[in-house]
C-alpha cells in the first residue's frame, strides 16, 4: 500500500464456512496489512478445554482455564500460526470436536471478553484485517470498512467438506445440519451475537470466488483509505 495512505481497519464478519479467514488473508497481504483470525482464538480456547476433558456447560472451569491462557498469532508462509502457552497448534484446530463444540465455548461471557480485549489491542496501531463474527458489531465497532461475506448454507458445507477431506467421518448432509445449527447458536447467543452490522457492506460468495472477493473488497479498502488521507476530499 502507498506509504502516503492511511491505514485503516477492515472487520469481515459472516457465518461458518463462508470463506472469511482465506479472503481475509488474501486482502490483509494485497494491502500489506495484518491479518487476525479471531475464529483461530476461539478454536485454540476450545482445543484447551478438550484438552483439559471439561464439559462445555462448565462455564466456570472454562471461565478459569481461559484466563491461564496466552494466545499469540504469527504470520506464517501458508497460513497464520496460532500459539497458545507457546505451543503451536494451528493445525490442531480444524477438528470436527472443534468445529461441533466451538460456538458453545464462544457463548461463555469470560472467553468473549478476553478474547475481545486481545483483538482490540491488536487493532491499537491500525492496518489490520480481523475476521470473525462480531467484529464489527462488537470488537472492532469504529473499523473504516466493515464487509459482512455470506454464502447459502450449502455452498458452505460444501467448502468445508472439500477443506475436511476424504477421511472427514461425515456427510455432506450432516456437515450441512450442523452448519445451520452453527449458525442458530451464533445467531441467539446473548453475547456479541453474529448480526449484520448497520454500516456494513454486504456480499454472497455463493456464485463468487474467493479472488473475487477479495479484490472487491481490496477496492473498498484502498478507496476509503484514500479518502481519509486527503481529509475526505
Amino acid at each position: 500500500m502507498n506509504s502516503h495512505t492511511q491505514p485503516i481497519n477492515i472487520a469481515i464478519d459472516g457465518p461458518a464456512g463462508a470463506g472469511k479467514s482465506t479472503v481475509a488473508r488474501l486482502v490483509a497481504k494485497s494491502l500489506q496489512y495484518i491479518y487476525v483470525d479471531t475464529g483461530a482464538m476461539y478454536r485454540a480456547v476450545t482445543f484447551k478445554v478438550l484438552e483439559a476433558g471439561l464439559s462445555v456447560e462448565d462455564e466456570a472451569g472454562i471461565a478459569h482455564l481461559t484466563e491461564t491462557l496466552d494466545i499469540i498469532l504469527r504470520p506464517g508462509e501458508q497460513a497464520q500460526q496460532v500459539f497458545v502457552n507457546s505451543e503451536e497448534v494451528s493445525a490442531k484446530l480444524r477438528t470436527l470436536d472443534i468445529n461441533r463444540n466451538v460456538s458453545y465455548i464462544a457463548r461463555i461471557e469470560a472467553v468473549r471478553t478476553k478474547m475481545a480485549d486481545l483483538q482490540r489491542q491488536m487493532s491499537l496501531a491500525k492496518g489490520v484485517v480481523m475476521d470473525g463474527r462480531d467484529i464489527g458489531t462488537h470488537v472492532l465497532p469504529n473499523a473504516e470498512l466493515k464487509v459482512f461475506l455470506t454464502a447459502s448454507a450449502r455452498e458452505r458445507a460444501t467448502r468445508r467438506f472439500k477443506e475436511l477431506g476424504d477421511d472427514a467421518g461425515i456427510t455432506l448432509e450432516q456437515l450441512e445440519q450442523e452448519i445451520t445449527t452453527r449458525d442458530r447458536l451464533d445467531q441467539e447467543r446473548e453475547i456479541a451475537p453474529l448480526i449484520c452490522a448497520a454500516d456494513a457492506r454486504l456480499i454472497d460468495s455463493t456464485s463468487q470466488t474467493i479472488d473475487e472477493v477479495a479484490k472487491q473488497i481490496v477496492q473498498w479498502g484502498l478507496a476509503i483509505a484514500r479518502t481519509i488521507s486527503t481529509g475526505g476530499k
